[in-house]
């Protein structure tokens, strides 16, 4: 197969691009490496286009999704685009939600007005902040360190029938539902093999996550480094999550199925969660240090509770998480501390 992979530079896309390499594919990883600038932030994706280099089969690409001709072009003879390229942080699509619109809308119609044009597989890393502030309206009960979904109906997780209407999303969960939609259409409407992920929280090794976004790995980066952490709310806000080598395979197994078009909600589940407090009670087992903590006030449709329900997944992808949380934290943990010089 060959393979393009929007985002190729980021966390999740090297990922992507390494499995398919190891697998024998031919994979181009295309990216603006803009990921720093656009969050405002100061991050460089150079150490993942050096990793990419040491892979069988992979060619680096510097490009826009925005830019549909190069697109279009670069996508002649692939097989399947897996589309992890986004503007990921709620806070900058409030800051400018122009930026935010053009990248995760017009980006995405790009990539796939290019997968209809070279009649190509599509899968659309979505997120769960598609159903917006709806999940709050389910009851928690609160406990010493988490909050809990005290409604049995959501006993394992949100489905992905859970609805998406009436409520606040923010202007980056509008963005990614309209390409989460978009992506469905083009399966029914032109017949391309499309796959929806609606991603919960996915961690691991390469993962540059600051304040804003990427939590597991910034509150890995700030323990190790003794960076202050600010955490907004109280801590007990609990979410499942996924080790990225899972949810990479996950993607395999779609693209190898028979299965056409399908939408799934993808985590680690009821049986991987965590809070904030949770994950720096494991930092501080792991690394012997706690950094400096403050509070201050809930962020716009924070969710209290998001877990995703992934047994379609399981039923349809015969697919599970196996990497649980311990594991998958030391396993980051171990990578940033060999790696302190680039953070």
């Amino acid at each position: 197969m060959r393979i393009l992979v929007t985002g190729g530079a980021g966390f999740v896309g090297s990922h992507v691009a390494e499995y398919f390499s190891k697998k024998g594919c031919e994979v181009i990883a295309f990216d603006n490496l803009k990921r720093g600038e656009i969050l405002g932030k100061n991050i460089s994706l150079e150490y993942n286009v050096e990793f990419l280099r040491t892979l069988d089969n992979v060619t680096f690409v510097k490009g826009d999704i925005r830019d549909f001709n190069l697109l279009r072009d670069i996508c002649k003879d692939v097989d399947a685009i897996i589309h992890t390229a986004a503007q990921v942080a709620v806070t900058t699509s409030i800051v400018n939600p122009r930026e935010d619109f053009e990248i995760n809308v017009v980006g995405t119609f790009n990539v796939l007005e290019s997968a209809r044009l070279n009649d190509c597989a599509v899968i659309y890393c979505s997120t769960n902040k598609v159903y917006g502030d709806n999940v709050n309206k389910i009851p928690v009960v609160e406990k010493e360190k988490r909050y809990e979904f005290s409604d049995d109906r959501y006993k394992n997780g949100i489905p992905e029938d859970f609805p998406i209407d009436l409520c606040k999303h923010t202007p980056y969960g509008c963005s990614k539902l309209a390409g989460d939609l978009y992506t469905q259409d083009y399966g029914y409407v032109y017949g391309l093999k499309t796959g929806v992920f609606r991603m919960s929280c996915i961690y691991g090794e390469r993962q540059f996550g600051v304040e804003d976004q990427g939590w597991v790995a910034w509150f890995t980066i700030a323990t190790l480094l003794d960076r202050p952490i600010t955490i907004y709310g109280d801590g007990k806000q609990v979410r499942d999550v996924l080790y990225v080598k899972d949810l990479v395979k996950a993607f395999d197994l779609f693209l190898e199925s028979n299965l056409k078009h399908e939408v799934f909600n993808i985590g680690g589940g009821v049986n991987n969660t965590l809070s904030l407090l949770e994950l720096l009670d494991l930092l501080e087992r792991f690394t012997g240090k706690r950094t400096s903590i403050r509070y201050d006030n809930w962020r716009p449709s924070d969710q209290k509770v998001y877990i995703s329900d992934i047994s379609k997944a399981n039923e349809l992808l015969n697919w599970k998480p196996e990497v649980n949380p311990e594991e998958g934290v030391k396993r980051l943990v171990k990578w940033v501390e060999s790696n302190r010089y680039i953070f």
